[in-house]
């Protein structure tokens, strides 16, 4: 579980994250909606510590930052250890194959023989229809699989959460529609993840739970049934409606 508590977070005059305390539970989807300029991604970067706020706690595990105090280097890196995140722009190294990619992390971090880092790497490439792909070179795919190899990349460190900050969000709807059936499946297969996103029907299938922010308040933060049918929030209802027109 991850947990967070009066998380405040600035930049300069404006306030992005305002005393913030939520849970993340192990074996759920939770998704994270909102406006844009809500705070929704530096929530989620906080969580591996990508960015540091003024103040509050964080717990991950076995490990607790106080952000008040000064982080260790040991902390910040047992911490991202903990967290694997996808990006909207992939981040994969062009110099390198889409295998060695995957391997590379599993390799050189987790100190994995290349022996079980390419059996691993082979295995989660399968998972996300890239087997045939192996060989090729960021350069030679579409948005849509270069996504894929990110989403196999995160999975071979096996984090204890997978963060994906708006991972279609560059992508066309055919592009984006492969990467929202790998990270169905992945729900599916109760993996811990954390998805920020504007595309409600992925949340309204796939997501256990809704957080909904705005203005750096959480405004809604319960089960994605009740975000979508029940919520009397009048606020809620109108950004339901705008982003499905």
């Amino acid at each position: 579980m991850i947990e967070i508590k009066n998380i405040q977070k600035s930049y300069g005059a404006f306030h992005a994250l305002k005393n913030i305390s939520l849970s993340f539970r192990t074996g759920e989807t939770t998704v994270i909606v909102g406006p844009s300029g809500s705070g929704k991604s530096t929530l989620l970067r906080t969580l591996n510590l990508l960015e540091v706020p003024e103040s509050g706690i964080l717990k991950n595990g076995e490990f607790v930052v106080d952000f008040g105090a000064k982080i260790s280097k040991d902390t910040m890196m047992a911490i991202r250890k903990e967290t694997a995140m996808v990006f909207q722009s992939f981040n994969l190294f062009p110099h390198l194959s889409v295998l060695d990619n995957v391997i590379e992390g599993p390799f050189t971090v987790l100190r994995l023989s290349k022996a079980d880092a390419t059996a691993r790497a082979k295995n989660l490439l399968k998972k996300v229809g890239l087997a045939d792909k192996l060989d090729n070179y960021p350069e030679q795919l579409s948005g849509g699989q270069q996504q894929r190899v990110a989403i196999a990349r995160a999975l071979a460190m096996q984090p204890e959460f997978v963060l994906f900050d708006e991972p279609t969000s560059a992508l066309d709807p055919e592009l984006e529609a492969e990467v929202l059936r790998v990270l169905k499946e992945l729900a599916s297969e109760k993996l811990s993840m954390i998805i920020v996103t504007h595309n409600l029907d992925f949340a309204r299938e796939a997501a256990d739970r809704i957080i909904f922010l705005e203005d750096g308040v959480v405004g809604f933060d319960g089960p994605t049934d009740e975000f979508f049918k029940h919520s009397n929030d009048p606020r809620i209802a109108h950004f339901i409606s705008s982003i499905t027109i």
